[in-house]
C-alpha cells in the first residue's frame, strides 16, 4: 500500500500542466502499467570496461536464465506425483480442505459484495458535492466564503509556504475554464491517449461521473458506469458518452471483484469530425478511359475516443482451437489490462480527486506510486538473480513458477486493492 506523503523538497519540481502549458508529448502510459522484468546488471557501471565484460555476462546469464524459464513454463499446471501417492483417507482429507475452502470462498462473496453497497452508500452521500463541484466549475454558482477558506487551509496544511489569496476580490461564478481537459491530462495514462486532436473536443467536457449498476434487484452481474457529459460541440451529437465496466458474479483468487467485459457508446460523430479515423485523398486510375478521380479513404488512428470502444476479449473456444496465436493473445491482454486500468483510475482516482489532478497535486502521489513499484522491481529482480545463480547447475530442484490469470482478462481490477480493506468513494 502506497503512503499518503508528499515528495520531499529534493524531488524535481512538478508543474501542472494547463491550457497553456500543456506539453504536446506527454509521459507515455507504460510508466504507470507495465513493469521489467529481466534486469540489466550492466546499467548501473561506472567504468567503460566493466560495463563490456558485464554486458556480456548479462547476455549469457539471460540466455541461461531463458532456458530455465522456458522448461519451467512447460511444468507449469502439471502434477509432481504427489498428490496422486497418497493414502486414500490423507487425499480425502485433501477433499475435505477444498470443501471448507468453497465456505470460505462464499464468504468472500458476500463481504465483497456488502463492501460494493457500502461504495454506492457514500456515493450517494457525495453526490450532492460532486452537484456542488459542478456548479462552481460551470459558472452555475459562485463559491462561498466558508468554501474558499476550507480550500485555502488544505493548501496551507499541504504547503507550509502557500501564500492565501487577497481578500479584495469577491468570490464570483465565473467557472474554470478546460477543468476536465487539464485534470485528464494530467493522468499518466490518460495524458497518452489524449492528442491534440482530441482536445479540441474535450474542451467541451463539462463533467464526469460515475454511477453504479442496479444489480441488488435484478440479479444482474455488478459494475460501475461511467459517464462524460459534453456540452454542444462541432464534433458528435452525443450529449453523454458513456463506458460501463461490468464485474464477474463471483470474485477472484486474489479475493476481488474480476472485470468481466467493458461496454462503450456509440458515438454520433458529425460529417468529417470523426476523431478516431484519418482521412486520406488518394488518386485513382481508370484502366479503360485512363481517367483518374480522387479517392477519399479513412483509416483508424490513435485518439481518446477509442476508449469507448473498448477491447473484445477473445472466447475461450477460440483461445483453445489456436485460433489466436501467442502474439495477438498477449497484444489483446496489454490493450484489455490498459482500459480495465484507465477505468479504475477514473473510478478512484480521478473522479473523486478532480481537483488535484486539475492543479497537478496528484501527479506527486501517483510518481511515488511508481517509485515505489520501480522499488519492488528490483527487489524481485535480485531475488530472481540470486535464485538463478544458485540453483542453475540443478534445474530439477527448481520449483514451478505458477502465473496468475492474465490482467487483462481480470486481474487488474485486483491489482490495486487490497481484499481486507473495503473500499468507499
Amino acid at each position: 500500500m502506497s503512503s499518503n506523503v508528499p515528495i520531499s523538497s529534493n524531488q524535481p519540481d512538478l508543474t501542472a500542466p494547463t491550457p497553456q502549458n500543456t506539453p504536446l508529448n506527454q509521459a507515455p502510459i507504460a510508466l504507470g502499467l507495465s513493469r521489467p522484468t529481466v534486469p540489466d546488471i550492466a546499467e548501473d557501471n561506472e567504468h567503460d570496461a566493466e560495463d563490456a565484460e558485464a554486458s556480456e555476462l548479462s547476455g549469457v546469464q539471460q540466455h541461461m536464465l531463458g532456458m530455465v524459464q522456458g522448461k519451467l513454463a512447460g511444468l507449469v499446471g502439471k502434477s509432481s506425483g504427489y498428490i496422486e501417492s497418497l493414502p486414500v483417507e490423507v487425499k480425502l482429507n485433501v477433499e475435505a480442505l477444498k470443501g471448507v475452502q468453497v465456505k470460505q470462498n462464499e464468504l468472500q462473496n458476500q463481504y465483497k459484495r456488502e463492501c460494493l453497497e457500502l461504495e454506492k452508500k457514500y456515493l450517494a452521500l457525495q453526490t450532492p458535492l460532486y452537484e456542488r463541484r459542478n456548479a462552481i466549475i460551470s459558472g452555475a454558482a459562485a463559491p462561498t466564503t466558508e468554501e474558499i477558506e476550507a480550500g485555502e487551509q488544505y493548501s496551507l496544511k499541504d504547503d507550509e509556504d502557500y501564500t492565501p489569496l487577497p481578500k479584495d476580490t469577491s468570490p464570483s461564478a465565473s467557472g474554470i475554464p478546460e477543468f476536465w481537459l487539464t485534470a485528464l491530462r494530467n493522468h499518466v495514462g490518460l495524458a497518452e491517449l489524449i492528442t491534440d486532436r482530441d482536445a479540441g473536443a474535450l474542451k467541451h467536457l463539462t463533467d464526469v461521473r460515475i454511477s453504479y449498476l442496479d444489480d441488488s434487484a435484478t440479479g444482474a452481474k455488478p459494475g460501475f458506469k461511467l459517464s462524460f457529459v459534453f456540452s454542444p460541440n462541432e464534433y458528435f451529437e452525443n450529449d453523454v458518452l458513456e463506458k460501463t465496466y461490468v464485474y464477474q458474479e463471483e470474485v477472484g483468487y486474489s479475493g476481488d471483484f474480476v472485470y468481466d467485459r467493458a461496454i462503450g457508446t456509440e458515438i454520433r460523430w458529425k460529417e468529417d469530425k470523426d476523431l478516431t479515423k484519418e482521412f486520406e485523398i488518394k488518386k485513382q486510375r481508370n484502366k479503360n478511359t485512363n481517367r483518374t478521380r480522387l479517392v477519399r479513404k479513412a483509416r483508424p488512428t490513435e485518439s481518446f475516443f477509442n476508449f469507448f470502444t473498448p477491447p473484445v476479449p477473445p472466447s475461450e473456444e477460440a483461445i483453445e482451437n489456436g485460433d489466436i496465436d501467442e502474439d495477438e493473445l498477449e497484444e489483446i491482454e496489454e490493450k484489455l489490462e490498459m482500459d480495465y486500468q484507465i477505468g479504475e483510475d477514473l473510478k478512484e482516482k480521478i473522479i473523486p480527486r478532480a481537483v488535484d489532478y486539475f492543479t497537478g497535486k496528484a501527479l506527486e502521489y501517483d510518481m511515488m506510486d511508481e517509485e515505489d513499484d520501480d522499488f519492488e522491481d528490483e527487489d524481485e529482480d535480485e531475488d530472481e538473480e540470486g535464485q538463478f545463480e544458485e540453483d542453475s547447475e540443478s534445474e530439477a530442484d527448481l520449483p514451478a513458477r505458477r502465473r496468475g490469470p492474465p490482467k487483462g482478462r481480470g486481474g487488474a481490477a485486483a491489482s490495486n486493492v487490497n481484499p481486507e480493506e473495503c473500499k468507499t468513494q
